[in-house]
């Protein structure tokens, strides 16, 4: 199939969720000898990557602004570049997925979760996003959530079926340790948290949980956000030497912090399925992650759920766990992955959907 992929800041993936959900699923999709595109905003040096063809086009550099005139610039090239199915990312996008769908194109749209509940929006943007979640019932030809609790709440709130793939993740950890030794870091004494640097994912106050924590153990809080510069300054802003925060990493540098941590933290309130809680999972680290009904579909018994004011006592709680008790949940986070969340059981379920989605449409087929 031609397949097109719009929507996210582009590949290699050096943002967020969206963009390393790109990238795991386009490579994996061009491997099995499909033609992708990955629209991006970010330019690479080389027009393909991983077998994956990057069209790189303008957007407009705003926080209110960059996802939608960068996806209306892609939907409008995709209509003179036509493909057998295309997919969509972010429910703000909505509203462009009827175009290419008129024309004959089939759409798949992933939603994620429920964006409007994210603090760094205003009301416009917030509106914004409640009109997209009703756009997205009957804009796209075919509607992904990547958790049950937003399956249910489209099927609740919009009475809207739509089709459940989560995010994958890779199995094991990795053996290198060198980005370890450039952060200051030793393997298995130090806390992991990683996200995007913004309120909603509390990076700020895993950092004030962990100041009144006694260990000789680190704290490397990874992650960056554009148009956060305030707030990431709040963050950054502390006298405890423990507390490392080098901005984003990824790559392998990530999979080595995921690999060698005494324990994850997952902060996030607001979203569908992480991957980067599904990665650390993965890799076999010991989570613990705030309560929220999409964590806890996706860790459960894995790991330590903690609510709003119980960060501090759940890493002492953690601390003074026995290694065979911390090994077990180690255990159960990577077998919870390998039954639920195997990457070659992601693209098997997109695979088959966007095939059905261009075998509807026999005129895509007939014209090449």
């Amino acid at each position: 199939m031609r397949i097109a992929l719009l929507g996210t800041r582009g590949i290699p993936a050096s943002y967020g969720g969206f963009e390393t959900f790109a990238e795991d699923l386009s490579t994996r999709l061009a491997a099995r000898g499909h033609q992708v595109t990955v629209y991006c905003r970010e330019r690479h040096p080389q027009p393909v990557y991983r077998g994956v063809r990057l069209l790189y086009l303008p957007t407009i550099r705003h926080k209110y602004f960059d996802t939608l005139a960068h996806t209306l610039l892609s939907t409008l090239h995709l209509l003179a570049h036509r493909v057998d199915v295309a997919l969509y990312c972010n429910g703000a996008n909505a509203i462009f997925t009827w175009l290419p769908r008129v024309c004959g194109m089939p759409v798949a749209l992933n939603v994620d979760g429920i964006e409007r509940l994210r603090k760094k929006w205003n009301w416009l943007a917030k509106t914004w996003y409640l009109v997209s979640e009703w756009l997205a019932t009957f804009c796209p030809t075919e509607v992904i959530t990547d958790a049950r609790t937003i399956q249910d709440y489209y099927r609740t709130r919009y009475r809207k079926a739509s089709t459940f793939i989560p995010y994958g993740a890779e199995l094991g950890k990795v053996v290198g340790t060198s980005t370890l030794a450039r952060m200051g870091l030793e393997p298995g004494r130090y806390f992991l948290y990683v996200s995007r640097m913004e309120p909603e994912n509390h990076p700020l106050a895993v950092r004030q949980a962990f100041e009144h924590v006694e260990t000789p153990f680190k704290l490397a809080l990874i992650g960056d956000a554009p148009y956060a510069q305030g707030y990431i300054a709040q963050v950054r802003d502390t006298r405890d030497a423990r507390i490392v925060i080098p901005g984003a990493i990824y790559g392998e540098g990530y999979r080595e912090l995921e690999s060698h941590c005494f324990a994850y933290i997952h902060a996030t309130e607001v979203g569908g399925t992480h991957p980067a809680l599904i990665e650390a999972m993965g890799r076999g680290a010991l989570v613990l992650y705030r309560n929220t009904p999409e964590n806890a579909e996706v860790a459960g018994d894995a790991g330590i759920p903690f609510g709003p004011d119980e960060l501090e006592s759940k890493l002492t709680q953690v601390l003074t766990l026995s290694e065979a008790e911390r090994a077990q949940y180690r255990a159960r986070a990577m077998d919870r992955v390998r039954r639920r969340y195997s990457w070659d059981a992601v693209t098997d379920a997109y695979e088959k959907l966007l095939r059905r989605l261009a075998a509807a449409n026999p005129s895509a087929w007939e014209s090449r």
